[in-house]
């Protein structure tokens, strides 16, 4: 039942406040099970073997009492995430009992949402069973198809139960924030706090020359009904407020009009409220969502993690006697497109150099922003504009790499499901797209149905086009992250002037994951590891590339810098 030396424990409840472990030896044998007070699960784990395995229904409901009581477990089996991927995967051999097991069809934990969308998170939960019987029989079934499935699967539910570690660690270190910093910021924007029901100076003084402007003192700024409606007396015929459309227009209110939707932004989703609820304390906790996308990249339920604007990066600011170290990897998933397709050209074109770069270097296009332009469109699926007439003169220079992803749109477009790199898979077509495929074939279809037909399929296509990439990256970004927080966590602990105590326990006195997104990590180290945890980063992006492709001739270059705040250069 288990790989050779690995020994599993699977936890669940068994009574109030009582939970049974079962153990599983390294030969597959299940033990009798030990029923404790669920406050002594600490212990047993601090007290098992490092190399031992814990396995329980989500990672999100066991390990933020583990962490907020310093302790740590190197490994878990995550059974809602790995029920996940074993339920849609088109990879996996004899699937038929975990599919049929509904009640782990959990989209997120409790503190999660539901994702089905390529880039969209959508609401919506449920929990998974947590009692020990429950936990036990689905990691039966899982196992039996982890093991009768490729090896990479075992890889990805690996990587992905690692990850849900590190998002539950990262939310009880927290980022370290400067509060004062943060308010000099939205001081000097927008300028004072204003008191409740009123906006401040500056967005107060934008308002009123966008009503004077529209000749209405009485004009609503913030409902784009009403906002259109007074637009379209002063011959602004816009149809909508997106700043993209209403930069189209030379009318006096389109500057003041934008500057204030942006800095309205900034104050309902970064304002003194945000920060009130979400960065108390020298500390923003977001809660982050592992596997929250369809593709399997992290979403974030709760203080906007993903959408954190760059304005605001000063206000990441490391603790006295700490440092940060702020890292992301150049063009990462044109890299992983390179190393998928084992593209050797492109894989020369990103060699120890920026990628697009590159591309100009081989003179396949004549600047850096036709390369980027190009490459985002073959992995987006764009078919006009610059990146449609540049495209083709990539299929010539990159062949391999163009024809793995039109193949996925290919796929896509016909209706079938496409794989990451690991075995990850995207969602079947919907019934709808199916109902518009066969009325297009009917004898009697109108062209008005064709013509939907062909656009859901080019739709769909472009959805799996960038599904295995930006799929592939996730996976890529996965083993990033287990392997540095093995590396930072086998450092020694420190003694500073200034421990990190609001990191919590666990880390308040070495080196620890502080922030993650898709592609970038931001370190927080005492300054006597900034050093190790610098190379740490490095070793880890090398370490990952390694596990997921083999010795290949590509490096994910890093933007790798030590500094006392986040903000970069």
């Amino acid at each position: 039942m288990s790989a050779p030396g690995i020994p599993w424990t699977v936890v669940g409840t068994a009574g109030v406040d009582r939970v049974a472990l079962h153990p599983i030896s390294a030969d597959g044998v299940v033990g009798e099970a030990t029923i404790a007070a669920r406050s002594d699960l600490g212990r047993h784990i601090a007290e098992s073997a490092p190399t031992t395995r814990w396995v329980w229904s989500d990672t999100a409901h066991w390990y933020p009492d583990l962490v907020a009581a310093g302790v740590r477990t190197s490994r878990c089996h995550d059974l809602r995430l790995v029920h996940a991927i074993l339920r849609d995967s088109a990879v996996v051999v004899g699937a038929e009992g975990v599919r049929a097991a509904t009640e782990w069809d959990a989209a997120a934990s409790a503190t999660g949402a539901a994702t089905t969308a390529l880039f969209d998170l959508e609401g919506g939960s449920r929990e998974v069973p947590h009692d020990a019987d429950a936990a036990l029989a689905e990691f039966v079934r899982q196992h039996a198809v982890i093991e009768a499935s490729p090896a990479s699967l075992r890889l990805l539910v690996a990587a992905e139960s690692v990850g849900a570690l590190v998002a539950v660690e990262m939310h009880a270190a927290g980022v370290p924030w400067d509060g004062d910093v943060h308010d000099g910021i939205l001081t000097d924007m927008l300028g004072e706090r204003a008191v409740s029901g009123r906006l401040p100076a500056r967005l107060e003084a934008l308002a009123a020359e966008i009503r004077a402007l529209l000749g209405d003192a009485a004009a609503s700024l913030d409902s784009q009904p009403k906002l259109l409606r007074s637009l379209h007396r002063v011959g602004v015929a816009a149809t909508s407020t997106s700043k993209w459309e209403l930069r189209e227009y030379d009318h006096p209110v389109i500057g003041p009009l934008l500057e204030y939707k942006r800095l309205m932004r900034l104050l309902s989703a970064n304002g003194w409220a945000w920060r009130d609820e979400w960065a108390p304390e020298g500390r923003f906790r977001p809660v982050y969502v592992p596997g929250g996308v369809v593709t399997g990249r992290w979403a974030s339920s709760g203080g906007g993690a993903l959408q954190l604007p760059r304005q605001l990066r000063p206000a990441v600011r490391a603790d006295d006697g700490w440092t940060l170290v702020v890292a992301d990897v150049a063009q990462l998933e044109p890299r992983v497109l390179a190393a998928m397709s084992r593209d050797a050209a492109l894989a020369d074109s990103a060699r120890g150099a920026d990628l697009y770069e590159g591309i100009v270097a081989r003179g396949v296009v004549t600047t850096r922003s036709e390369a980027k332009f190009a490459l985002l469109g073959a992995m987006y699926g764009a078919t006009t504009g610059d990146s449609g007439r540049l495209v083709p003169a990539l299929r010539r220079a990159y062949p391999r790499a163009m024809g793995l992803v039109d193949d996925a749109a290919r796929t896509g477009e016909e209706g079938g499901v496409v794989s990451t790199w690991l075995g990850r898979s995207s969602p079947p077509p919907s019934r709808g797209w199916h109902e518009l495929q066969a009325r297009a074939g009917d004898p009697d279809a109108t062209d008005s149905d064709r013509t939907r037909a062909r656009r859901a399929a080019r739709d769909r296509g472009r959805f799996t086009r960038n599904f295995v990439v930006q799929g592939t990256a996730a996976e890529w970004a996965l083993a990033w992250l287990g392997e540095l927080r093995a590396r930072l966590a086998s450092l020694p602990e420190v003694d500073t002037a200034s421990e990190a105590s609001r990191s919590g326990t666990l880390q308040a006195r070495r080196a620890h994951l502080a922030f993650f997104l898709h592609d970038e990590v931001i370190v927080h180290t005492p300054v006597a590891q900034a050093d190790a945890a610098a190379g740490a980063v490095q070793q880890a992006a090398d370490a990952a590339t390694r596990l997921l492709f083999g010795d290949i001739p590509l490096d994910f270059r890093l933007d790798l810098q030590v500094r006392v705040d986040a903000a970069k250069d």
